[in-house]
């Protein structure tokens, strides 16, 4: 499974890295800049997923119209994302469509516009999704988390922004925002497909060569004294009752992260899982329920998040937390280690056969790691895990002190408040 991956620095510092697919009839690529939520200050929340809306509102040589027409009216595909760490623009053609495709996301890289009336009517565009999502009582929840884990910090705060930051944040904000974070030196452009490694650096060369390399932005690290809130509860007109537990951990350098990646396939992330067979096939308490491991630069979660039943909430909760206390006390028996890794490193090989696969796992390994970490590494270090290390990052993570809960449910009581406090207290084992 090796990805035939080639690396070029161009003279300004941006980095050009490729996967060669022979096999394949089309090609995806990512522009990658290293600015996300945690770079902004408060009265700038919002500021880099704003920008990355901008980024097809037009440029100095194409309207939003032509960005659109050129990749899907040659049959493919254009998006982009915003993550805490990092903006991904990114298409997928068919291949002989392949410069095409980079000429336009290097124009709206580097030629944006961001003119005054566009930032305008965006920003009515990014508050109707940040009310979208406040209607979306799981996203809310997740929101709320977050502020919890990192309280005061800017982690903590919604991708999106929020109205209030919104409001704040014009056009030179923005443009000085997009001058800091938008230089070579802080970009990777990533490229999977049925392509040539080096005519791919000589048309990066030609259309994103040009500019000073500047830096890679540096961030407000998360640190013991970032506080860590316990429990917000926000009532709402829902049928159920939608919760997320979150326990603030390490970071994604820390050698327990590929424990942490199996002991989340164990606890949640799948049917097999044990929250998903426990609480919702024996018990029947929810349709969805899950567990995610996330990991940024200097610290990270592992969340639990449900939609429950409103008139079962205690018995839910407390086979949650029944099954977080058996992380903790019994080791995880070989052969349910077993099929985590075969699932692990399935998923590995199933999601690099297509061509945007491989483009996100080398943009986002170069913008977190600066390196790609290839699949073969990756999948030695996920099958040398053994349950003595799944239960200590267990008895690690799952404790009060590193605990947080949000929900969003009809009603909310002081005595609802004390059943989740005494449930969480019940994750140092005690009855």
């Amino acid at each position: 499974m090796r990805m035939g991956t080639r690396v070029t620095r161009l003279e300004n510092g941006m980095r050009v890295v490729s996967a060669v697919m022979p096999h394949v009839e089309s090609v995806s690529i990512g522009i990658w800049v290293g600015a996300g939520g945690r770079h902004e200050a408060a009265a700038l929340s919002g500021a880099s997923h704003f920008i990355e809306h901008l980024l097809f509102k037009g440029t100095r040589r194409r309207t939003a119209r032509d960005i659109s027409q050129a990749i899907e009216g040659r049959g493919g595909d254009i998006n982009a994302f915003t993550q805490e760490e990092s903006t991904c623009y990114f298409a997928r053609v068919s291949a002989e469509h392949t410069w095409e495709a980079l000429d336009v996301l290097a124009d709206m890289y580097g030629n944006a516009t961001l003119s005054a009336p566009d930032v305008a009517k965006e920003r009515d565009v990014v508050l109707e999704e940040i009310l979208m999502y406040r209607d979306q009582p799981h996203h809310q929840v997740e929101e709320m988390l977050g502020q919890l884990l990192w309280r005061d910090h800017p982690l903590g705060q919604p991708l999106t922004g929020t109205v209030e930051s919104l409001k704040g944040l014009g056009r030179r904000e923005l443009l000085e925002y997009k001058s800091r974070y938008y230089v070579p030196g802080n970009t990777v452009l990533a490229v999977a497909g049925k392509m040539d490694h080096d005519s791919c650096v000589a048309c990066a060369r030609a259309l994103l060569g040009k500019g000073n390399a500047g830096r890679t932005r540096q961030f407000l690290p998360v640190t013991p004294a970032v506080p860590q809130g316990r429990m917000q509860l926000a009532s709402k007109e829902v049928e159920q009752a939608h919760a997320a537990i979150g326990f603030r951990g390490f970071g994604r350098h820390d050698r327990r992260r590929y424990a942490l990646k199996l002991l989340n396939i164990i606890l949640g992330e799948n049917m097999s899982s044990r929250l998903f067979q426990v609480v919702r096939e024996e018990h029947g308490l929810a349709y969805s329920i899950q567990s995610a491991a996330h990991g940024f630069h200097d610290t990270g979660a592992l969340v639990v998040s449900a939609g429950l039943d409103r008139n079962r909430l205690e018995a839910a909760m407390k086979l949650i937390v029944r099954e977080l206390v058996r992380m903790k006390q019994t080791a995880v028996a070989r052969a349910e280690l077993r099929r985590a890794k075969d699932y692990a490193v399935g998923q590995i090989r199933l999601g690099l056969e297509s061509t945007s696969s491989q483009m996100m796992w080398m943009g986002e390994h170069f913008m977190a790691y600066g390196r790609l970490i290839s699949p073969e590494e990756t999948i030695a270090a996920l099958q040398a895990v053994t349950p003595a290390e799944i239960r200590e990052v267990a008895g690690f993570l799952l404790r009060p002190g590193r605990s947080s809960i949000a929900m969003v449910l009809p009603d909310v009581s002081r005595a609802l408040e004390r059943e989740l406090a005494r449930s969480v207290r019940m994750l140092d084992g005690n009855r």
